[in-house]
């Protein structure tokens, strides 16, 4: 049985139940999922305190990435000649979204819109709507991103999500992740990864290209989470920091400072909708 019900708590929080497994999405708040709790126990990684503080950036659930992935040099960008100022990870995450439609006909069904504004066109010129929809079913969740261009010329844009799972010990996870190949943030160098990380380091930033499959898996004793990724996704982004209980696995249409370089950036024609699907799986 599916059911979706609201919690007023700092935010109104809607809360997305199928069996066993509740997501609770926060709209207003970056369209975030803070929570994934399978049989009682608790999938992500949520700072908590944080969270509370909306002048802050969310460090846990499910943040939305979107118009750009990662960060740009001096967090700028030129485009038909003008230049335009972007954070880390553009706007959708801390952007208000709005709860546009609900169903509980296969899962339950949550679909959240981000529509442009004077605030979004002021860093990236562009109409468009965002209709991105979570549907749990079981023990998955898929996350189906909708970017429709409302411009008159074609709007470029990466797209991607910056999961935080949480985990008790990090050395004791085993990784298949479909690429050998990565860079180093701030590095153009290609390395070979070997199959671990080493996570003595203060800070692991890798970013896997060159992508053989479209799904990685992580095993933390007897669970397995697997995460799935359509075509559009050309880098799988690896995170976590020293002493902290989380790390990131995180598909991005394209990589850091895609919007200057080119490579590998999405684009929607006129009136034209850029759908990209992710889905994570506990098993």
């Amino acid at each position: 049985m599916s059911t979706i019900t609201t919690e007023k708590q700092q935010y109104l929080t809607y809360l997305l139940t199928d069996g066993d497994s509740q997501v609770a999405v926060v709209p207003e708040r970056g369209g975030i999922v803070t929570s994934w709790q399978i049989q009682g126990k608790e999938v992500f990684y949520l700072d908590t305190e944080r969270f509370k503080d909306p002048n802050l950036s969310v460090r846990g659930g499910i943040p939305l990435l979107f118009p750009i992935c990662g960060n740009l040099v001096d967090d700028t960008y030129t485009l038909a000649g003008e230049t335009y100022m972007l954070k880390q990870h553009g706007f959708g995450r801390t952007s208000p979204w709005e709860v546009t439609q609900k169903s509980t006909d296969d899962g339950a069904s949550l679909t959240i819109t981000l529509k442009s504004n004077d605030e979004t066109r002021a860093v990236y010129p562009f109409d468009f709507q965002l209709d991105f929809i979570y549907t749990l079913k079981g023990n998955t969740l898929e996350q189906r991103f909708r970017h429709t261009n409302l411009s008159g010329q074609p709007m470029p844009f990466s797209t991607g999500t910056h999961p935080y799972f949480a985990v008790a010990d990090k050395t004791k996870l085993i990784f298949e992740i479909p690429s050998t190949d990565y860079k180093i943030k701030g590095g153009r160098d290609v390395f070979a990864y070997n199959g671990r990380f080493d996570f003595d380091q203060e800070e692991i930033d890798f970013a896997f290209i060159n992508l053989e499959g479209q799904t990685a898996t992580v095993k933390d004793g007897d669970t397995t989470l697997t995460i799935s990724y359509d075509e559009n996704y050309s880098t799988l982004v690896f995170w976590t920091v020293k002493g902290k209980d989380f790390y990131c696995l995180e598909p991005w249409s394209g990589p850091r400072n895609a919007i200057n370089t080119g490579d590998f950036l999405l684009s929607a024609a006129p009136q034209e909708t850029v759908e990209t699907v992710i889905s994570m799986t506990l098993s």
